[in-house]
């Protein structure tokens, strides 16, 4: 396993549609996998995009963690999410209503951005054993999908962003938790 240099915003394997992965068993898929894995950790990620380590495929991988979660108490469902691999994603909108939280990207070192996302996903792809993966997903967890398959359309997430007012260094993140956002 290798920890893989990670794309930076402006770099053109960032703006691309990936391509489909014809066999997810493939070794040299397993290796990727195995080596963004390795890569996600080592950055404290919550997800990696292939195009993100250089590779134009549609690989994902993605944890939601608990301790991530803003959850408070409202919520009855489990947005938390182990280790996933997900190869040629699918996702699907079960309802639209925004829901917005602050996002952040390995390819945006230092910066966060509001971003408003559908709150409850389905998805489906095959893992790196081809066997199918199928979830519904909600808070933290669909966002984190979201985020990441958004990456293999080449969306980076400012480009979803509705108020740039809410683009900021993380550095400065403190004022807007404090509620000084005027």
């Amino acid at each position: 396993m290798a920890i893989l240099k990670i794309a930076r915003m402006g770099h053109p394997v960032l703006a691309k549609r990936a391509a489909e992965v014809s066999d997810p068993t493939a070794p040299d898929i397993r290796r990727l996998v195995a080596d963004m894995v390795e890569t996600m950790i080592d950055a404290n990620g919550a997800g990696l995009a292939a195009p993100q380590v250089h590779v134009p495929l549609r690989v994902v991988v993605f944890q939601a963690p608990g301790e991530r979660t803003a959850d408070t108490g409202a919520e009855m469902f489990d947005h938390t999410a182990p280790l996933t691999v997900l190869v040629n994603p699918q996702v699907e909108i079960v309802d639209a209503a925004p829901d917005g939280g602050w996002e952040g990207c390995l390819s945006v070192p230092g910066l966060r951005g509001y971003v408003e996302r559908a709150g409850h996903i389905r998805y489906r792809g095959f893992d790196h054993e081809g066997k199918t993966v199928a979830r519904t997903a909600r808070g933290f967890h669909a966002r984190v999908v979201q985020h990441e398959c958004d990456h293999l359309d080449g969306i980076l997430y400012p480009q979803r962003m509705t108020d740039m007012r809410r683009f900021l260094f993380e550095s400065e993140a403190r004022h807007w938790a404090k509620g000084e956002e005027e």
